[in-house]
């Protein structure tokens, strides 16, 4: 299979602001009267476009989800966490859509290990002009213990995760945003966040849309295994079952 490359823009890279962990670093995301180019804005969600486009041949934006900078994925109420993702998947599609792009790729990162500069909780919807991230995308990717299903929503835990070990998915059909769909997330990223075996400060959310479908996978991020980075090994530990339920019985067994 022939390996596409997204290449990276270092000269704009080195201006970019960091503050994930240099607490010391003023917030840009902060100064929300000195934003431009704004896109959308819903109340204090707002998407504009990237001011420091580091990847080539691509259309970057951010989605700002909120105006507090202290604020996270697993703590947001149910109304603001239903906007927030029904806002970013609404326009993720909406991009796709224009047909200008090989692919549009939707994804969240959160903390020191996760890639991410900013602490401000935000998301990215990059617009790919020569690279179709499909490509790569297996069904097997979300294949995984159901953890819980409703309302047309299934929430899974890999048992053939892409990197390796703990990886969650949801699942809802492209034909319209279920609630169900964020709140399964939110309760893998709080899960990742409080109660795994060992303590993880850093996850990603890649978004997906597949088959008529929309994914949503959640990975718990560490040191990566050099199996994975020299020989693109993923690894699967043995205690899935163990984890799926314990995710069942602390915030489903009410």
């Amino acid at each position: 299979m022939e390996t596409k490359h997204l290449y990276f823009n270092t000269s704009i890279g080195v201006k970019k602001p960091e503050n994930i962990r240099n607490k010391e670093q003023a917030c840009p995301f902060c100064e929300r009267d000195q934003l431009t180019d704004l896109i959308a804005v819903d109340g204090s969600i707002i998407l504009l476009k990237n001011k420091y486009p580091v990847l080539e041949n691509a259309y970057q934006t951010v989605l700002i989800e909120t105006d507090d900078c202290h604020a996270d994925l697993s703590t947001y109420s149910k109304e603001h966490l239903h906007k927030l993702i029904r806002f970013g998947v609404r326009h993720w599609l909406e991009m796709e859509e224009t047909g200008s792009y090989q692919s549009v790729i939707f994804f969240k990162n959160h903390g020191p290990l996760s890639g991410g500069t900013l602490a401000h909780p935000h998301m990215q919807i990059v617009g790919l002009h020569d690279i179709d991230y499909k490509e790569k995308v297996t069904h097997e990717m979300f294949e995984g213990i159901v953890i819980a299903e409703a309302e047309g929503v299934r929430f899974t835990l890999s048992t053939k995760p892409r990197v390796g070990f703990y990886e969650f998915n949801v699942e809802m059909p492209d034909s319209g945003y279920q609630e169900k769909f964020s709140e399964y997330m939110q309760i893998a990223v709080h899960y990742i966040l409080n109660h795994f075996p060992f303590k993880a400060t850093s996850y990603n959310v890649f978004f997906h849309h597949i088959d008529d479908k929309i994914y949503a996978k959640i990975v718990s991020r560490f040191v990566t295994t050099p199996l994975y980075i020299g020989y693109g090994i993923p690894q699967v530990p043995n205690n899935l079952h163990w984890m799926a339920e314990e995710v069942r019985r602390i915030y489903f067994s009410m």
